[in-house]
């Protein structure tokens, strides 16, 4: 099962970020930027988890 990579931060929402992009994940794969990541220490607001660097993904890349 591949991660979902949504292209939006979900606290700001301006932020566009595609799969090769820099963002951060909690273990439901709630979506942030790093800019809002570290304004929220690292902290997901949505379960408590902890916001963790996302895998990017190479673009034309294809699993397995």
């Amino acid at each position: 099962m591949a991660l979902e990579m949504r292209d939006r931060c979900e606290r700001c929402e301006d932020a566009v970020l595609p799969p090769d992009a820099p963002a951060r994940i909690c273990s439901y794969e709630c979506t942030f930027c790093p800019t809002c990541s570290d304004a929220m220490q690292h902290v997901c607001p949505n379960c408590g988890g902890e916001l963790v660097p996302r895998p990017r993904r190479t673009r034309g890349g294809d699993a397995a």
